[in-house]
């Protein structure tokens, strides 16, 4: 069955994003940051996660203020990187893992959360940096991706209970998953999560 093995809390900060971009990762303003990632990037490759679920806001970008799911789980098979008004980042294009996206979302439904399932979608900043961050920049990135997109711009966010109780359901469908998947978790939201007997207490990170 699938097994969660580690839980990561992440800047999601866009200015980083265009750092590595525009190749200013050696400017003096930059180097401390990037060069703390590097134990963080051996780290993940030695683990070598299969599935990466990542936990992070919208901005605006697939959702609008004319709809705001509170909980919005991507189940699709990819999902291209977002035009956030400068133009699409330069990284791969996120592979999903439909299978285990639908199980999930059928194990949490079962468990009460009603979730938001998203077929298609496009992801901004919130999502891609943690990646570039914990992968470098890469031609394909290593592992696929879930995407679950929790509003925490507009009023009313979900509760931090809430939160919890959710990462709790969604790391017992994790683990009831007939496949050997290897998951890791990356949040960048508010809230606190216990997945798989792993705690997870962030504050959102801007």
């Amino acid at each position: 069955m699938a097994r969660i093995i580690a839980g990561v809390g992440c800047s999601h900060v866009p200015a980083i994003g265009a750092a590595l971009d525009l190749g200013k990762t050696e400017e003096p303003y930059w180097k401390r940051v990037f060069a703390g990632f590097e134990k963080s990037k051996q780290w993940i490759a030695d683990i070598r996660p299969d599935v990466a679920i990542v936990v992070f806001n919208d901005h605006a970008t697939s959702f609008s203020v004319e709809v705001i799911p509170t909980f919005a789980l991507g189940c699709a098979d990819h999902y291209k990187p977002a035009d956030e008004g400068w133009g699409a980042r330069p990284v791969p294009i996120v592979r999903g893992h439909p299978k285990l996206a639908s199980h999930i979302a059928q194990s949490v439904i079962l468990d009460e959360f009603d979730l938001t399932i998203v077929n298609k979608m496009d992801v901004d900043h919130g999502l891609t940096v943690p990646l570039s961050l914990m992968f470098g920049k890469v031609n394909a990135w290593p592992c696929t991706v879930i995407p679950l997109a929790v509003n925490v711009v507009m009023f009313q966010p979900p509760t931090g209970r809430r939160c919890f109780a959710l990462g709790r359901s969604i790391g017992k469908a994790v683990e009831a998953y007939h496949e050997d998947l290897r998951v890791v978790f990356l949040e960048q939201v508010c809230g606190s999560w216990t997945i798989g007997g792993i705690d997870i207490d962030m504050l959102f990170i801007a």
